[in-house]
C-alpha cells in the first residue's frame, strides 16, 4: 500500500464513502476561520473533494461559488447529485493547472494521502492558484511520518513531513502562517494548518 493506490482505493469505496462520511461539520471552525470578515461570493477551490458534503455544501449554501477537483470520477459523480451548485472537475491534484485563482483554497484529508514529495511539489499549485489575500487549509499529520489507515474494506495511504518543513514551504511559496492546530480536541484531533496568500 502506497500513495499510487489512493485514487484505485476512493473509485472502489466512492459510495460507501458518500453513504458513511461524517456530515456533523465538526470542520466548521476551521471552515469559518477561512472566511471570518469576508463577504460571501468567495472563489473557492475544495482539493481531494469527495462526495462534496459537508464542506462544498457548506460554502454554497453560504453563498460563495466551489469548485471540486478530485482523481475519482466516481466521487465527482457523488459531488454533482449531493451538491449539485459547486462545479466538479475530475482530475489529479498533483499539478493541477485550472489557470484560474480563487479566494479559499482547502485540501481538507486529502492532502496527506499524497507522498511526501508530492506534497512538497503541491506548494507550487496551491501558489498557481491563489488570489491575493486567499486563505488556505490543509491537513496534515503531527510529525513527520508514514502510516495506512482504512476506507471500507481498502486500506489508505498517509504520509506527513516535520511541520518546520510545511512552515518553510509556506513561506517560500508567498504564504505566511495564521495558525497550526496539532491534534486538535476542536476538531476531532485533526492537525489542521491555515495560511494567508500575500
Amino acid at each position: 500500500m502506497g500513495p499510487d493506490d489512493i485514487l484505485p482505493a476512493y473509485r472502489r469505496e466512492a459510495s460507501f464513502w458518500a453513504e458513511r462520511r461524517n456530515l456533523s461539520l465538526w470542520e466548521r471552525p476551521a471552515l469559518e476561520a477561512c472566511v471570518a470578515n469576508r463577504a460571501p461570493g468567495l472563489r473557492v477551490l475544495d482539493l481531494g473533494c469527495g462526495s462534496g458534503q459537508p464542506i462544498a455544501e457548506w460554502f454554497t449554501a453560504r453563498g460563495d461559488t466551489v469548485t471540486g477537483v478530485d482523481g475519482a470520477p466516481e466521487m465527482i459523480a457523488e459531488m454533482r447529485a449531493r451538491v449539485p451548485a459547486a462545479e466538479g472537475i475530475c482530475g489529479d491534484m498533483r499539478g493541477l493547472t485550472l489557470g484560474r485563482r480563487f479566494d479559499i483554497l482547502i485540501a481538507f484529508n486529502s492532502f496527506f494521502h499524497l507522498s511526501p514529495d508530492d506534497q512538497r511539489a503541491m506548494f507550487p499549485v496551491f501558489a498557481a492558484h491563489a488570489a491575493p489575500n486567499a486563505r488556505l487549509l490543509f491537513t496534515t499529520g503531527p510529525k513527520a511520518d508514514e502510516r495506512v489507515g482504512q476506507v471500507g474494506q481498502s486500506p489508505v495511504y498517509h504520509a506527513s513531513l516535520d511541520p518546520s518543513e510545511y512552515r518553510d514551504l509556506l513561506v517560500d511559496h508567498g504564504f505566511e502562517l495564521i495558525w497550526f492546530r496539532p491534534e486538535d480536541p476542536e476538531l476531532k484531533g485533526h492537525s489542521v494548518w491555515l495560511a494567508r496568500a500575500y
